[in-house]
């Protein structure tokens, strides 16, 4: 009886071992996946139009503005930025420094195209705080490593041959100064065209918006 009992005993541990064995070998082979890994997401430079009621559109539908003009002629010749619409009707050169830091926030922005300063010269406020407020936005923008194109404005024919001639150098002189590529005109071809302006005489319609759009991009394609 002890014979037949010991027998069985190494047959229960020979048998265990057996199958604890296997159990290892078939983890050890079995396939080990892996999560593909995340792939990472295309960061698009950003040209920011930075302006106020021409920038912003007043007047027109979204898709008329400058900068959504703009937006199709980039995509058109290949060139891979998106182009964000930071215009705020009746903004002045002051509105603009005090956002000028958030609005190039959350992004790589390559451009700042800087449309300020016809409302503080309608408003008839000094050039030299206007050429102040300008240069102040210039500095900002180029020390978060963006290009600055400077959209030069022309003051009214009723403010005086003086404070025309101020305003209508402010501008190159402001580029000069901070070596920064300038449209002399902003309006250039529309300002004083009834039939390419809105009943205020002041902003473009859409045919109008165009010939803006294609103004800026005259200039802003040499910088891409």
């Amino acid at each position: 009886m002890r014979v037949v009992w010991f027998g069985l005993l190494l047959f229960t541990l020979s048998a265990f071992a057996a199958c604890k064995g296997g159990s290892s070998k078939e983890a050890a082979s079995a396939p080990v996946t892996a999560s593909s890994p995340a792939k990472p997401v295309k960061s698009v430079a950003k040209i920011v139009a930075f302006g106020d009621s021409l920038t912003a559109g007043y007047g027109l539908s979204p898709e008329d503005s400058y900068p959504s003009l703009l937006q199709k002629r980039l995509a058109a010749d290949g060139f891979d930025y998106e182009v964000v619409n930071a215009g705020i009707s009746g903004d002045t050169s002051a509105g603009g420094v005090r956002r000028i830091d958030w609005s190039l926030e959350g992004g790589d922005v390559k451009v700042v195209i800087l449309e300020l300063g016809a409302n503080d010269i309608l408003r008839g406020q000094p050039i030299s705080e206007m050429k102040k407020n300008l240069s102040a936005i210039i500095e900002r923008a180029k020390a978060r490593g963006a290009q600055v194109l400077l959209a030069g404005m022309e003051a009214p024919t009723n403010s005086g041959p003086d404070y025309r001639h101020w305003a209508h150098s402010a501008f190159s002189e402001l580029a000069k100064e901070h070596n920064v590529m300038l449209i002399p005109f902003l309006l250039d071809r529309v300002a004083g065209i009834q039939s390419l302006n809105q009943e205020d005489g002041i902003h473009p319609n859409p045919e109008g918006t165009r010939i803006v759009a294609d103004t800026v991009y005259q200039y802003l394609k040499p910088m891409l």
